[in-house]
Protein backbone atom coordinates (compact mmCIF):
# COMPACT_ATOMS: atom_id res chain seq x y z
CA UNK A 1 0.00 0.00 0.00
CA UNK A 2 1.47 3.42 -0.50
CA UNK A 3 1.67 5.64 2.36
CA UNK A 4 -0.89 7.86 4.10
CA UNK A 5 -1.20 9.78 6.97
CA UNK A 6 -3.93 7.65 8.06
CA UNK A 7 -2.26 4.14 7.18
CA UNK A 8 -3.16 1.64 10.12
CA UNK A 9 -2.30 -2.20 10.26
CA UNK A 10 -6.31 -2.38 10.29
CA UNK A 11 -7.09 -0.46 7.74
CA UNK A 12 -10.68 -1.38 6.29
CA UNK A 13 -13.47 0.36 4.23
CA UNK A 14 -15.18 2.44 7.01
CA UNK A 15 -11.51 3.78 8.18
CA UNK A 16 -10.59 7.25 7.40
CA UNK A 17 -8.08 8.21 4.80
CA UNK A 18 -6.06 11.33 5.23
CA UNK A 19 -4.11 12.65 1.96
CA UNK A 20 -2.24 16.01 2.88
CA UNK A 21 -4.84 17.55 5.26
CA UNK A 22 -7.66 16.26 3.73
CA UNK A 23 -9.08 13.40 6.17
CA UNK A 24 -12.03 11.83 4.15
CA UNK A 25 -14.27 9.90 6.38
CA UNK A 26 -13.82 6.73 4.51
CA UNK A 27 -12.58 4.65 1.25
CA UNK A 28 -15.72 4.96 -0.36
CA UNK A 29 -15.62 7.01 -3.57
CA UNK A 30 -18.43 7.25 -5.91
CA UNK A 31 -16.74 7.35 -9.24
CA UNK A 32 -17.47 10.10 -11.78
CA UNK A 33 -20.26 8.71 -14.28
CA UNK A 34 -21.44 10.90 -16.70
CA UNK A 35 -24.82 12.16 -16.64
CA UNK A 36 -25.48 13.86 -19.97
CA UNK A 37 -28.00 16.55 -18.16
CA UNK A 38 -27.07 19.31 -18.44
CA UNK A 39 -28.48 22.34 -21.33
CA UNK A 40 -26.34 23.06 -24.08
CA UNK A 41 -24.43 25.73 -21.71
CA UNK A 42 -22.68 23.13 -19.66
CA UNK A 43 -24.04 24.51 -16.04
CA UNK A 44 -25.33 22.01 -13.72
CA UNK A 45 -29.06 21.32 -13.17
CA UNK A 46 -31.48 20.34 -10.24
CA UNK A 47 -30.73 16.92 -11.87
CA UNK A 48 -27.12 17.45 -10.41
CA UNK A 49 -27.96 18.76 -7.43
CA UNK A 50 -30.23 15.98 -6.53
CA UNK A 51 -28.17 13.34 -7.76
CA UNK A 52 -24.77 14.15 -6.62
CA UNK A 53 -26.44 15.17 -3.37
CA UNK A 54 -27.99 12.16 -2.65
CA UNK A 55 -24.97 10.18 -2.82
CA UNK A 56 -23.57 12.33 -0.05
CA UNK A 57 -26.34 11.57 2.12
CA UNK A 58 -25.91 7.87 1.08
CA UNK A 59 -22.60 7.61 3.21
CA UNK A 60 -20.42 7.81 0.33
CA UNK A 61 -16.43 9.66 1.34
CA UNK A 62 -15.85 11.35 -1.42
CA UNK A 63 -18.56 12.44 -4.22
CA UNK A 64 -16.93 13.17 -7.42
CA UNK A 65 -18.46 15.08 -10.47
CA UNK A 66 -18.85 13.72 -14.01
CA UNK A 67 -15.84 14.33 -16.10
CA UNK A 68 -16.98 18.00 -16.20
CA UNK A 69 -15.33 19.48 -19.32
CA UNK A 70 -12.46 22.35 -18.87
CA UNK A 71 -13.70 24.08 -22.40
CA UNK A 72 -16.31 23.92 -24.63
CA UNK A 73 -15.00 21.75 -27.25
CA UNK A 74 -13.70 19.31 -24.45
CA UNK A 75 -17.29 17.60 -23.76
CA UNK A 76 -18.43 14.67 -24.90
CA UNK A 77 -21.79 15.76 -25.60
CA UNK A 78 -23.22 19.10 -25.81
CA UNK A 79 -24.95 18.12 -22.44
CA UNK A 80 -21.76 17.77 -20.13
CA UNK A 81 -21.07 19.47 -17.37
CA UNK A 82 -18.34 21.66 -17.70
CA UNK A 83 -16.55 24.46 -15.93
CA UNK A 84 -15.05 26.92 -18.14
CA UNK A 85 -16.41 29.79 -17.07
CA UNK A 86 -17.24 31.57 -13.39
CA UNK A 87 -20.72 31.40 -13.82
CA UNK A 88 -19.96 27.23 -13.62
CA UNK A 89 -18.36 27.88 -10.88
CA UNK A 90 -20.98 29.88 -9.21
CA UNK A 91 -23.73 27.19 -9.76
CA UNK A 92 -21.86 24.16 -8.91
CA UNK A 93 -20.59 25.90 -5.22
CA UNK A 94 -24.12 25.12 -3.68
CA UNK A 95 -23.79 21.50 -4.54
CA UNK A 96 -20.31 21.33 -2.96
CA UNK A 97 -21.70 23.21 0.10
CA UNK A 98 -24.22 20.40 0.54
CA UNK A 99 -21.44 17.77 -0.35
CA UNK A 100 -19.98 18.79 2.72
CA UNK A 101 -22.16 20.02 5.20
CA UNK A 102 -23.80 15.89 4.81
CA UNK A 103 -20.03 14.81 5.59
CA UNK A 104 -18.78 13.86 2.64
CA UNK A 105 -15.70 15.16 0.82
CA UNK A 106 -16.63 17.09 -2.89
CA UNK A 107 -14.36 16.71 -5.79
CA UNK A 108 -14.39 16.97 -9.65
CA UNK A 109 -13.13 15.33 -12.11
CA UNK A 110 -11.78 17.92 -14.88
CA UNK A 111 -11.80 16.46 -18.23
CA UNK A 112 -11.13 17.03 -22.06
CA UNK A 113 -13.05 14.45 -24.43
CA UNK A 114 -10.28 15.19 -27.58
CA UNK A 115 -11.36 13.09 -30.66
CA UNK A 116 -14.51 11.53 -28.57
CA UNK A 117 -15.91 14.72 -28.41
CA UNK A 118 -19.23 16.04 -30.47
CA UNK A 119 -21.52 13.43 -30.48
CA UNK A 120 -25.35 12.72 -29.38
CA UNK A 121 -26.16 11.69 -26.18
CA UNK A 122 -26.23 7.90 -25.21
CA UNK A 123 -29.65 7.17 -25.74
CA UNK A 124 -30.12 9.13 -28.48
CA UNK A 125 -27.63 6.96 -30.24
CA UNK A 126 -24.53 8.31 -29.43
CA UNK A 127 -23.62 9.39 -33.34
CA UNK A 128 -21.29 11.79 -33.84
CA UNK A 129 -22.63 15.41 -34.35
CA UNK A 130 -21.90 17.82 -37.28
CA UNK A 131 -21.68 21.53 -36.48
CA UNK A 132 -25.30 21.78 -38.12
CA UNK A 133 -26.81 19.69 -35.66
CA UNK A 134 -24.92 21.30 -32.67
CA UNK A 135 -21.56 19.68 -33.04
CA UNK A 136 -17.96 21.31 -33.61
CA UNK A 137 -14.49 20.59 -34.76
CA UNK A 138 -12.56 18.13 -31.97
CA UNK A 139 -9.21 18.15 -31.05
CA UNK A 140 -6.67 14.76 -31.76
CA UNK A 141 -3.20 14.10 -31.64
CA UNK A 142 -3.48 12.07 -34.53
CA UNK A 143 -6.79 11.91 -36.78
CA UNK A 144 -5.36 9.66 -39.17
CA UNK A 145 -4.67 6.95 -35.94
CA UNK A 146 -8.48 6.41 -34.90
CA UNK A 147 -10.86 4.08 -36.40
CA UNK A 148 -13.98 5.62 -38.01
CA UNK A 149 -17.35 6.33 -36.52
CA UNK A 150 -20.62 4.94 -37.59
CA UNK A 151 -21.34 7.93 -39.28
CA UNK A 152 -20.10 10.59 -40.93
CA UNK A 153 -17.59 12.06 -37.80
CA UNK A 154 -17.22 15.58 -37.19
CA UNK A 155 -13.82 17.41 -38.50
CA UNK A 156 -10.97 16.70 -36.62
CA UNK A 157 -8.07 18.75 -35.69
CA UNK A 158 -4.59 17.91 -35.08
CA UNK A 159 -3.43 19.35 -32.21
CA UNK A 160 -0.58 22.21 -32.66
CA UNK A 161 1.83 22.79 -30.11
CA UNK A 162 -0.24 26.13 -29.10
CA UNK A 163 -3.54 23.72 -28.85
CA UNK A 164 -2.23 21.75 -26.48
CA UNK A 165 -0.83 24.64 -24.10
CA UNK A 166 -4.19 25.97 -24.63
CA UNK A 167 -5.73 23.00 -22.87
CA UNK A 168 -3.14 23.12 -20.15
CA UNK A 169 -3.93 27.16 -19.52
CA UNK A 170 -7.83 25.49 -19.62
CA UNK A 171 -7.00 22.63 -16.75
CA UNK A 172 -5.39 25.21 -15.07
CA UNK A 173 -8.15 27.95 -14.96
CA UNK A 174 -10.34 24.87 -14.68
CA UNK A 175 -8.94 23.82 -11.08
CA UNK A 176 -8.89 27.66 -9.98
CA UNK A 177 -12.65 27.54 -10.87
CA UNK A 178 -13.32 24.33 -8.98
CA UNK A 179 -11.50 25.84 -5.86
CA UNK A 180 -13.46 28.68 -6.21
CA UNK A 181 -16.86 26.20 -5.96
CA UNK A 182 -15.57 24.72 -3.12
CA UNK A 183 -14.40 21.44 -4.41
CA UNK A 184 -11.84 19.38 -2.11
CA UNK A 185 -10.41 17.40 -4.55
CA UNK A 186 -9.25 17.69 -8.36
CA UNK A 187 -9.09 14.77 -10.32
CA UNK A 188 -7.59 14.73 -13.96
CA UNK A 189 -8.93 12.85 -16.28
CA UNK A 190 -6.44 10.93 -18.60
CA UNK A 191 -8.32 7.54 -18.88
CA UNK A 192 -10.95 5.91 -21.39
CA UNK A 193 -10.09 6.87 -24.85
CA UNK A 194 -10.57 10.72 -24.16
CA UNK A 195 -7.43 13.50 -24.96
CA UNK A 196 -4.91 13.02 -22.76
CA UNK A 197 -5.01 8.90 -22.82
CA UNK A 198 -5.08 9.33 -26.62
CA UNK A 199 -1.71 10.98 -26.19
CA UNK A 200 -0.68 8.70 -23.92
CA UNK A 201 -1.39 5.30 -26.18
CA UNK A 202 0.68 4.47 -29.51
CA UNK A 203 -2.32 2.99 -30.50
CA UNK A 204 -3.59 6.83 -31.26
CA UNK A 205 -0.75 9.21 -31.03
CA UNK A 206 1.10 9.01 -33.86
CA UNK A 207 3.05 12.40 -33.90
CA UNK A 208 6.60 12.65 -34.44
CA UNK A 209 6.92 15.80 -32.26
CA UNK A 210 8.04 16.26 -28.67
CA UNK A 211 4.12 14.83 -27.74
CA UNK A 212 4.97 11.55 -29.73
CA UNK A 213 7.07 8.33 -29.91
CA UNK A 214 9.08 7.99 -26.93
CA UNK A 215 7.33 6.70 -23.20
CA UNK A 216 8.39 10.57 -22.17
CA UNK A 217 7.31 12.36 -25.26
CA UNK A 218 3.87 10.66 -24.95
CA UNK A 219 3.02 11.33 -21.42
CA UNK A 220 4.35 14.62 -21.48
CA UNK A 221 1.03 16.32 -22.14
CA UNK A 222 -0.65 14.46 -19.02
CA UNK A 223 2.77 15.69 -16.99
CA UNK A 224 2.23 19.10 -17.64
CA UNK A 225 -1.19 19.30 -17.27
CA UNK A 226 -1.27 17.63 -13.96
CA UNK A 227 1.54 20.40 -13.07
CA UNK A 228 -0.33 22.77 -14.01
CA UNK A 229 -3.28 21.42 -11.78
CA UNK A 230 -1.15 21.10 -9.11
CA UNK A 231 0.01 24.13 -8.73
CA UNK A 232 -2.88 26.11 -8.10
CA UNK A 233 -4.51 23.76 -6.24
CA UNK A 234 -3.86 23.81 -2.53
CA UNK A 235 -1.00 22.49 -0.95
CA UNK A 236 -3.09 20.88 2.00
CA UNK A 237 -5.62 19.58 -0.55
CA UNK A 238 -5.04 16.41 -2.70
CA UNK A 239 -4.78 16.03 -6.68
CA UNK A 240 -5.88 12.60 -8.31
CA UNK A 241 -5.23 11.43 -11.70
CA UNK A 242 -7.77 8.83 -13.37
CA UNK A 243 -5.92 6.83 -16.55
CA UNK A 244 -6.79 3.52 -18.18
CA UNK A 245 -4.52 0.66 -16.65
CA UNK A 246 -4.31 -0.58 -20.00
CA UNK A 247 -5.78 -0.57 -23.23
CA UNK A 248 -6.82 -4.48 -23.66
CA UNK A 249 -4.95 -4.32 -26.80
CA UNK A 250 -2.80 -7.46 -26.44
CA UNK A 251 -2.16 -7.80 -30.02
CA UNK A 252 -0.27 -4.56 -31.11
CA UNK A 253 1.94 -1.67 -29.33
CA UNK A 254 -0.16 0.11 -27.23
CA UNK A 255 -0.93 1.29 -23.06
CA UNK A 256 -0.59 -1.11 -20.07
CA UNK A 257 0.19 -1.71 -16.94
CA UNK A 258 4.01 -1.37 -17.21
CA UNK A 259 3.42 1.72 -18.16
CA UNK A 260 0.69 3.06 -15.87
CA UNK A 261 3.18 2.36 -13.17
CA UNK A 262 6.24 4.20 -14.68
CA UNK A 263 3.92 6.79 -15.53
CA UNK A 264 2.32 7.14 -11.63
CA UNK A 265 6.09 7.22 -10.39
CA UNK A 266 6.65 10.44 -11.82
CA UNK A 267 3.18 12.01 -11.44
CA UNK A 268 4.30 11.49 -7.88
CA UNK A 269 7.18 13.83 -8.13
CA UNK A 270 4.99 16.18 -9.30
CA UNK A 271 2.63 15.98 -6.23
CA UNK A 272 -0.13 13.98 -7.49
CA UNK A 273 -1.66 12.26 -4.39
CA UNK A 274 -3.60 9.08 -5.64
CA UNK A 275 -3.81 7.14 -8.89
CA UNK A 276 -7.48 6.23 -9.95
CA UNK A 277 -6.81 3.11 -12.66
CA UNK A 278 -9.47 2.11 -14.76
CA UNK A 279 -9.04 0.82 -17.88
CA UNK A 280 -10.12 0.69 -21.85
CA UNK A 281 -12.03 2.78 -23.97
CA UNK A 282 -10.01 3.83 -25.90
CA UNK A 283 -10.45 1.24 -29.48
CA UNK A 284 -13.40 -0.64 -30.40
CA UNK A 285 -10.85 -3.78 -30.93
CA UNK A 286 -10.40 -4.04 -27.21
CA UNK A 287 -11.42 -7.33 -25.17
CA UNK A 288 -11.93 -7.46 -21.81
CA UNK A 289 -12.15 -9.56 -19.29
CA UNK A 290 -15.10 -8.56 -16.88
CA UNK A 291 -16.49 -9.39 -14.05
CA UNK A 292 -16.13 -8.99 -10.18
CA UNK A 293 -12.24 -7.05 -9.37
CA UNK A 294 -11.36 -7.34 -12.81
CA UNK A 295 -9.21 -4.33 -12.25
CA UNK A 296 -7.97 -4.81 -9.29
CA UNK A 297 -4.71 -6.41 -11.03
CA UNK A 298 -3.97 -3.08 -12.85
CA UNK A 299 -4.30 -0.76 -9.39
CA UNK A 300 -1.66 -3.30 -7.68
CA UNK A 301 0.56 -3.07 -10.49
CA UNK A 302 0.46 0.58 -10.42
CA UNK A 303 1.03 0.91 -6.26
CA UNK A 304 4.47 -1.22 -6.77
CA UNK A 305 5.73 1.14 -8.82
CA UNK A 306 4.70 4.44 -7.08
CA UNK A 307 4.49 6.04 -3.84
CA UNK A 308 1.49 7.08 -4.02
CA UNK A 309 -2.30 6.28 -3.05
CA UNK A 310 -3.89 3.96 -5.14
CA UNK A 311 -7.98 3.56 -6.29
CA UNK A 312 -9.70 0.42 -7.56
CA UNK A 313 -13.02 0.87 -9.64
CA UNK A 314 -14.98 -1.91 -11.49
CA UNK A 315 -17.83 -5.03 -10.91
CA UNK A 316 -17.18 -3.90 -7.32
CA UNK A 317 -20.97 -4.15 -5.67
CA UNK A 318 -21.00 -5.55 -2.03
CA UNK A 319 -19.88 -3.68 0.93
CA UNK A 320 -17.88 -7.13 1.82
CA UNK A 321 -16.46 -6.89 -1.51
CA UNK A 322 -15.06 -3.35 -1.49
CA UNK A 323 -13.83 -4.08 2.60
CA UNK A 324 -11.63 -7.01 1.48
CA UNK A 325 -9.75 -4.78 -0.97
CA UNK A 326 -8.51 -2.12 1.21
CA UNK A 327 -8.06 -5.16 3.91
CA UNK A 328 -6.20 -6.97 2.22
CA UNK A 329 -4.23 -3.95 1.16
CA UNK A 330 -5.48 -3.77 -2.38
CA UNK A 331 -6.27 -0.44 -2.48
CA UNK A 332 -6.68 2.96 -0.15
CA UNK A 333 -9.74 4.18 -1.78
CA UNK A 334 -12.67 1.87 -3.49
CA UNK A 335 -14.19 3.43 -6.30
CA UNK A 336 -18.42 2.94 -6.62
CA UNK A 337 -19.71 3.29 -9.93
CA UNK A 338 -22.90 1.81 -10.82
CA UNK A 339 -23.72 -0.06 -7.78
CA UNK A 340 -24.36 4.03 -5.85
CA UNK A 341 -26.70 4.73 -9.25
CA UNK A 342 -29.08 1.54 -8.30
CA UNK A 343 -28.83 1.80 -4.62
CA UNK A 344 -27.55 5.60 -3.88
CA UNK A 345 -27.23 4.31 -0.20
CA UNK A 346 -24.50 1.83 -0.73
CA UNK A 347 -21.98 3.70 1.88
CA UNK A 348 -24.69 3.74 4.59
CA UNK A 349 -25.74 -0.32 3.93
CA UNK A 350 -22.10 -0.59 4.08
CA UNK A 351 -21.97 0.51 7.42
CA UNK A 352 -24.57 -1.34 8.88
CA UNK A 353 -23.33 -4.41 6.90
CA UNK A 354 -19.80 -4.08 7.73
CA UNK A 355 -19.78 -3.19 11.73
CA UNK A 356 -23.47 -2.52 12.50
CA UNK A 357 -23.51 1.27 12.59
CA UNK A 358 -25.85 1.76 10.00
CA UNK A 359 -28.55 3.24 12.11
CA UNK A 360 -26.27 6.01 13.97
CA UNK A 361 -24.90 6.78 10.13
CA UNK A 362 -28.11 7.14 8.56
CA UNK A 363 -29.22 10.75 8.74
CA UNK A 364 -32.01 11.32 11.64
CA UNK A 365 -34.58 12.24 9.01
CA UNK A 366 -34.84 8.75 7.93
CA UNK A 367 -33.44 6.79 10.88
CA UNK A 368 -37.05 5.50 11.50
CA UNK A 369 -36.89 3.49 8.51
CA UNK A 370 -33.86 1.07 10.19
CA UNK A 371 -34.40 1.17 13.56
Amino acid sequence: MATTDSDVDDADLRSSLSLRELDIPNRIAVSPMCQYSCETDGLPTEWHRVHLGSRAVGGAGIVMTEATAVEPRGRITPHDLGIWTDEHAAELEPITQFIREQGSVPAIQLAHAGQKASKAKPWEGNLPLQPDDGGWEVLSPSPDAYPSFPGDRPAMRKATVEDIQGVIDAYRDAAERALDAGFEIAEVHAAHGYLLHEFLSPVTNHREDDYGGSFENRTRFVREVAAAVREVWPDDKPVFVRISGTDWLDDRESWDAEQSARLAADLAEIGIDLMDVSSGGLHPDERIDGGPNFQVPLAERVDEGADLAVGTVGGITEPEQADALVRNGRADLVFVGREFLRDPYFGLRAADELDGEGESAWPIQYRRAVQ
